[in-house]
């Protein structure tokens, strides 16, 4: 079943920027994908292309990679005659006619599109559902449904209040299933925002882009005893554990990281050393049930990572230290950087790499999360890539915003598709298998 036709065009994201969109068609029908978009992005990621016309949409215009789709990739690829399921044959295709290490001649965002695409239109060929398709490209014959990271609490590049550390998550690791997470998660969030209503007012309730509430606060703390205050309120204390992302790199001056980055006049004496920094998280991780912490220094402070990775034992989590990156993944192996993987298919432009970089994490006995971006489309791929890899844990925001809400949504639903053979990853988040 080769390719019929591949088109692609410019659409919006969840932060109104233009992002690209693909339809790609086989004799079974249309098959569309979109490709969402960071904000605080790695160095190291895979090129995003922008059309960088300042008179047209502030720069960020994509119609650059959805003409390098259409007028490059297209003909190329169909030219090939190479079936749907033939999901790494594609990629790497692409990749090689591309031509560079980090796909800046078409954009992985241009990459992305196809490769997502041809990954729907693969398990349609296949007759089954998407999930199973990427479980059988990963060799993953043990299907788990993830715990989810909620993200209620929005700071750092995600929100314009003052706080450094970016993200503030809940997981209802206790939960015996994953609808009773997504009630747990559901009933926290809504607790959180009368707590944050009644010690703040209500202009405080307003959310971030990935959905959570952002109060205007500079405390990191504060932000952690609003959480653990829903939580008891919600009587699910004991069955819901906190995450964090800091995207420290966001804060990273001249070797050391300011938690007041958004006041122009922030004083460099209260700048903190990677190793009050490190001090810090422990305090965090002492007083509050603490899980998971991202980024917790910048991209290239490999040291940082190493000592505070050795001075605790919950999830150290690599984002913009890896990018879906195998090359950065195998560093960060040899120097014991992290013990799991932020896997985010944009950051490195195929399925197949995803996959390869998953698998990668996973050899080394790390954990690996699915995220999404802060800039996101309705499009619910990855729901269906973090059943088919089981890794037992996705973030994609707080339960509010359609294009957060989509990704959970399509998990309820392969989970009432697999009805007495689902099985929920829960307190087992970073080793569901």
């Amino acid at each position: 079943m080769p390719i019929k036709s591949i088109k692609a065009r410019q659409i919006f994201d969840s932060r109104g920027n233009p992002t690209v969109e693909v339809d790609l068609t086989t004799e079974l029908g249309l098959f569309r994908a979109a490709v969402p978009s960071g904000a605080s992005t790695g160095v190291h990621e895979a090129l995003e292309l922008r059309d960088n016309e300042k008179g047209a949409y502030h720069g960020k215009g994509v119609k650059k990679a959805v003409d390098h789709i259409n007028k490059t990739i297209a003909p190329e690829l169909i030219k090939a005659n190479l079936e749907v399921n033939q999901q790494e044959d594609i990629d790497n295709f692409m990749i090689k006619l591309d031509g560079t290490e980090n796909k800046s001649k078409f954009g992985a965002n241009a990459i992305l599109g196809v490769s997502l695409a041809v990954c729907k239109a693969g398990a349609a060929k296949k007759g089954v559902p998407l999930y199973r398709h990427i479980a059988d490209l990963a060799g993953n014959k043990n299907i788990v449904l993830p715990c989810p990271a909620f993200n209620v609490i929005n700071g750092g590049s995600h929100a314009g209040n003052k706080l450094a550390m970016q993200e503030f998550m809940i997981l209802p690791t206790g939960a015996s299933s994953f609808t009773e997470a997504m009630k747990i998660g559901s009933e926290v969030y809504h607790h959180l925002k009368k707590v944050i209503k009644d010690k703040f007012g209500l202009d405080a309730t307003a959310v971030g882009d990935e959905g959570g509430f952002a109060p205007n606060i500079l405390d990191n703390r504060d932000a952690l005893i609003l959480i653990q205050d829903a939580i008891k309120k919600g009587g699910y204390e004991g069955k819901v554990e906190i995450g964090m992302d800091v995207a420290a790199s966001e804060f990273h001056k001249e070797h050391l990281y300011d938690l007041d980055f958004k006041n122009p006049h922030s004083d460099k004496a209260t700048w903190l050393t990677p190793e009050k920094l490190t001090n810090l998280y422990l305090e965090f991780i002492q007083e509050f049930p603490m899980v998971s912490i991202e980024d917790p220094f910048d991209q290239d402070h490999w040291d940082a990572w190493s000592q505070m990775t050795a001075a605790t034992k919950i999830q150290i989590v690599g984002d913009d230290l890896t990018v879906t990156n195998p090359s950065r993944i195998q560093m960060a192996i040899e120097q014991k950087a992290c013990n799991c993987l932020l896997l985010k298919v944009n950051q490195i432009g195929t399925v197949t790499e995803s996959i390869k970089a998953h698998l990668l994490a996973k050899s080394a006995g790390w954990g690996t999360m699915v995220s999404h971006r802060s800039g996101e489309t309705e499009d619910t791929f990855i729901a269906d890539l973090v059943v088919g890899l089981s890794t037992g844990q996705i973030k994609t925001g707080a339960p509010c915003r359609s294009e957060r809400l989509a990704k959970y949504n399509q998990i309820l639903r392969i989970e009432e598709e697999l009805g007495a053979d689902a099985k929920f990853a829960g307190k087992n988040f970073r080793n569901p298998q």
